[in-house]
């Protein structure tokens, strides 16, 4: 019989780093307390515990973003004054795909004209299922457009893959599993439009690598998302299927409302470099050291 996890994991002593006197932890997201049944248990508490105890030993903390430090300050009692906002950056190799790399790409993954692209592990917290019945929804009144997922099986990805073999529409949702980073801009490019409905992120880096390839985006009205994503996506309440499938119904219905998006994306990712997030970081990491 499976058992849960003991409340209390034990860690042997000599596993435990030493704590040393100035140091800085990086926080990306508390999901394993936002939506725990998006975790499996032992994780869950693995996270609880290291999480904690990173943020007891550490002289600052940096997040990667509002959403993050807000949680860290009500979920966790951490001081604000601990806390630095760093953003992450965008890599450069997202750009517009030439039209040579995009018929690779739709050629090495059978990809259809139109299509929807959902990007990320196959796990509860990107809320498939959900996204799965908005396009189930989409799919009724539009014959061509189809529904492809990116990304390694995670943990309980079976009854999500099961379901989308179970749609009356199951011949236009395709998972292509693992794709590398190489195809990835083509990939975007190639898209229609970028789902990126996620019950939970800390960040939410999919959504920026889809404006940076030219591809506008429909994004959840939660977590860190809005705040990422500015007004250069169309955001929906990942709980309805019916908000997300109006929303994605938009944006194909309306090639305007999409240009518009991909234009303002354009201009959102340049407030996202890796470079102003390591020249941030330095700062801080000086401002600890000095203080």
């Amino acid at each position: 019989m499976r058992r849960d996890p003991p409340d209390v994991l034990f860690v042997p002593s000599h596993v435990i780093p030493p704590i040393h006197p100035k140091s800085v932890v990086t926080i990306h997201d508390l999901g394993y307390l936002a939506e725990p049944d998006s975790h499996e248990p032992v994780r869950r508490k693995q996270l609880a515990w290291t999480t904690r105890w990173n943020c007891s030993a550490a002289s600052g903390i940096i997040a990667v973003s509002e959403a993050t430090r807000n949680d860290l300050i009500n979920r966790l009692g951490i001081s604000p004054n601990m806390i630095r906002v760093i953003y992450h950056g965008v890599s450069a190799d997202f750009t517009p795909a030439t039209p040579g790399q995009i018929e690779d790409v739709r050629a090495t993954y059978v990809l259809p004209d139109r299509f929807i692209l959902a990007v990320g592990t196959i796990h509860p917290r990107k809320n498939l299922v959900r996204l799965i019945r908005a396009f189930e929804r989409v799919a009724a009144s539009d014959p061509e457009i189809a529904l492809i997922l990116s990304g390694n099986a995670g943990w309980r990805a079976e009854p999500i893959l099961d379901r989308a073999a179970r749609s009356p529409f199951s011949d236009r949702i395709h998972h292509l599993g693992y794709v590398p980073d190489a195809a990835m801009p083509a990939l975007y490019s190639a898209a229609t439009l970028t789902a990126f409905v996620s019950l939970y992120e800390g960040f939410g880096l999919p959504a920026l690598e889809s404006m940076a390839c030219g591809t506008a985006v429909v994004a959840a009205d939660r977590s860190a998302l809005p705040e990422i994503c500015g007004d250069a996506a169309e955001l929906v309440d990942p709980l309805d299927p019916e908000s997300i499938a109006a929303g994605i119904s938009l944006l194909l219905e309306h090639p305007d409302r999409r240009a518009r998006l991909v234009a303002q994306g354009h201009s959102r990712v340049k407030c996202f470099s890796w470079q102003s997030c390591a020249s941030e970081t330095l700062a801080f990491l000086r401002a600890i050291r000095d203080n």
